[in-house]
């Protein structure tokens, strides 16, 4: 049986680092009034961190081409059902709109 990829402890080190950064940054941009920009940089600042955890701590990074096919087909999924929630949701006559 195989033993995986080999990542060394510096590697964890510096991504949990930039995890903690992240966070430090999103704590930032929640007291900052960017307007209408404010959704869109925590969502950023989100798929940041979670394109970090799932690199790096769930070992996607180092796996086989099909490991990375099934990430993309979440990620598009992901997408597909974010964009049909946005579209409902601005749809709704007297909801407030972007």
């Amino acid at each position: 049986m195989s033993v995986g990829h080999y990542v060394p402890i510096r590697i964890y080190l510096a991504v949990f680092a930039a995890l903690i950064a992240g966070t430090a940054i999103t704590v930032w941009a929640a007291f900052q009034d960017f307007g209408a920009l404010n959704t869109v940089i925590a969502l950023a600042i989100a798929a940041i961190k979670a394109t970090l955890v799932i690199l790096y701590f769930m070992h996607v990074r180092y796996s086989k081409p099909l490991t990375w096919v099934f990430v993309g087909a979440g990620i598009l999924w992901l997408g597909i059902l974010i964009t049909l929630t946005v579209s409902d949701y601005v749809s709704r006559p007297g909801q407030p709109g972007w």
